[in-house]
Protein backbone atom coordinates (compact mmCIF):
# COMPACT_ATOMS: atom_id res chain seq x y z
CA UNK A 1 0.00 0.00 0.00
CA UNK A 2 1.02 3.60 -0.19
CA UNK A 3 2.65 5.29 -3.14
CA UNK A 4 6.14 6.21 -4.16
CA UNK A 5 7.97 7.89 -1.25
CA UNK A 6 4.78 7.63 0.87
CA UNK A 7 4.90 4.22 2.58
CA UNK A 8 1.83 2.86 4.31
CA UNK A 9 1.47 -0.71 5.54
CA UNK A 10 -1.36 -3.02 6.54
CA UNK A 11 -0.78 -5.51 9.33
CA UNK A 12 -2.38 -8.78 8.27
CA UNK A 13 -2.62 -12.45 9.19
CA UNK A 14 -1.51 -14.58 6.24
CA UNK A 15 -0.79 -18.24 5.64
CA UNK A 16 2.97 -18.81 5.39
CA UNK A 17 2.45 -20.70 2.14
CA UNK A 18 0.79 -17.74 0.39
CA UNK A 19 2.88 -15.21 -1.58
CA UNK A 20 4.07 -12.06 0.19
CA UNK A 21 1.56 -9.79 -1.53
CA UNK A 22 -1.01 -12.54 -1.96
CA UNK A 23 -4.16 -13.47 -0.15
CA UNK A 24 -4.43 -12.86 3.57
CA UNK A 25 -6.79 -14.18 6.23
CA UNK A 26 -7.54 -11.05 8.28
CA UNK A 27 -6.44 -7.42 8.64
CA UNK A 28 -5.26 -6.56 12.15
CA UNK A 29 -4.31 -2.92 11.67
CA UNK A 30 -2.14 -0.43 9.86
CA UNK A 31 1.21 1.32 10.18
CA UNK A 32 2.15 4.72 8.75
CA UNK A 33 5.81 5.59 9.47
CA UNK A 34 5.68 9.15 8.06
CA UNK A 35 4.03 11.22 10.81
CA UNK A 36 5.94 11.99 13.98
CA UNK A 37 5.16 9.96 16.05
CA UNK A 38 4.38 7.10 13.68
CA UNK A 39 0.77 5.96 13.37
CA UNK A 40 0.36 2.40 14.65
CA UNK A 41 -3.19 1.04 14.82
CA UNK A 42 -3.60 -2.61 15.82
CA UNK A 43 -6.76 -4.38 17.01
CA UNK A 44 -5.40 -5.78 20.28
CA UNK A 45 -8.11 -8.41 20.78
CA UNK A 46 -7.61 -9.86 17.28
CA UNK A 47 -3.81 -9.77 17.59
CA UNK A 48 -3.85 -11.59 20.94
CA UNK A 49 -6.33 -14.15 19.58
CA UNK A 50 -4.07 -14.98 16.63
CA UNK A 51 -0.95 -15.11 18.81
CA UNK A 52 -2.69 -17.55 21.18
CA UNK A 53 -3.61 -19.69 18.16
CA UNK A 54 0.10 -19.95 17.35
CA UNK A 55 0.58 -17.23 14.73
CA UNK A 56 4.23 -16.20 14.31
CA UNK A 57 4.72 -12.45 13.70
CA UNK A 58 7.44 -11.26 11.35
CA UNK A 59 10.27 -9.31 12.99
CA UNK A 60 8.91 -5.86 11.95
CA UNK A 61 5.39 -6.73 13.17
CA UNK A 62 6.79 -8.12 16.43
CA UNK A 63 8.55 -4.78 16.97
CA UNK A 64 5.27 -2.90 16.38
CA UNK A 65 3.49 -5.23 18.82
CA UNK A 66 6.20 -4.45 21.40
CA UNK A 67 5.79 -0.70 20.86
CA UNK A 68 2.03 -0.99 21.47
CA UNK A 69 2.53 -3.29 24.50
CA UNK A 70 0.58 -6.17 22.95
CA UNK A 71 3.58 -8.51 22.84
CA UNK A 72 4.18 -8.03 26.58
CA UNK A 73 0.51 -8.82 27.37
CA UNK A 74 0.80 -11.95 25.22
CA UNK A 75 3.98 -13.01 27.08
CA UNK A 76 2.33 -12.41 30.46
CA UNK A 77 -0.71 -14.44 29.42
CA UNK A 78 1.48 -17.31 28.19
CA UNK A 79 3.44 -17.33 31.44
CA UNK A 80 0.25 -17.39 33.53
CA UNK A 81 -1.11 -20.32 31.48
CA UNK A 82 2.11 -22.30 32.01
CA UNK A 83 1.98 -21.65 35.79
CA UNK A 84 -1.66 -22.85 35.92
CA UNK A 85 -0.76 -26.08 34.09
CA UNK A 86 2.15 -26.68 36.49
CA UNK A 87 -0.07 -26.13 39.52
CA UNK A 88 -2.76 -28.48 38.15
CA UNK A 89 -0.12 -31.16 37.54
CA UNK A 90 1.06 -30.95 41.15
CA UNK A 91 -2.46 -31.16 42.65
Amino acid sequence: MGTRKRPFYRIVVADARSPRDGRFIETLGQYDPRPNPSLIEIDEAKALEWLRKGAQPSDPVKKLLQVKGIWQRFQEGAGAAEEEEAQQGEG
